[in-house]
């Protein structure tokens, strides 16, 4: 069969890997990569991954995924993509208690979600309201 191990670099790839090789040897220290080879860069990282191609032409993982996700058409994430919620609403509290006036009267309240404000203001209504 011709499938090459997981570790053998594709053909594709060995070649961009020395016109990068070559650009860096030739090039002027502080120069930015050309537009071409990150053209070439985007291409690879869409067929072999961005990982493995960041790794093989030795650039940064971030800087290519932000381009191919330009070339893609997709907007980056501007929202963040974490969202604190309040203690309140991330745990699911409940209750049941039973009130008693002593002469008789019971009520019995079950409360889900509820603050401990809440409960104290729910009692002395009940108790006071004639």
């Amino acid at each position: 069969m011709g499938g090459r191990k997981r570790h053998e670099m594709p053909p594709v790839l060995a070649r961009a890997q020395v016109r990068f090789r070559d650009w860096r040897r030739n090039r002027i220290i502080g120069a930015r990569i050309p537009e071409s080879l990150w053209t070439l860069a985007v291409k690879l990282a869409s067929a072999e991954g961005v990982c493995r191609t960041a790794s093989a032409l030795g650039l940064d993982y971030y800087s290519l995924q932000k381009r191919l996700e330009a070339a893609d058409g997709r907007q980056q994430a501007t929202e963040p993509a974490f969202v604190e919620l309040p203690a309140s609403l991330a745990v699911g509290r409940q209750c049941t208690f039973e009130l008693d006036d002593g002469a008789g009267a019971t009520l019995r309240v079950q409360l889900v979600g509820y603050d401990a404000a809440d409960v104290a203001t729910l009692s002395c209504r009940l108790w006071n309201a004639e």
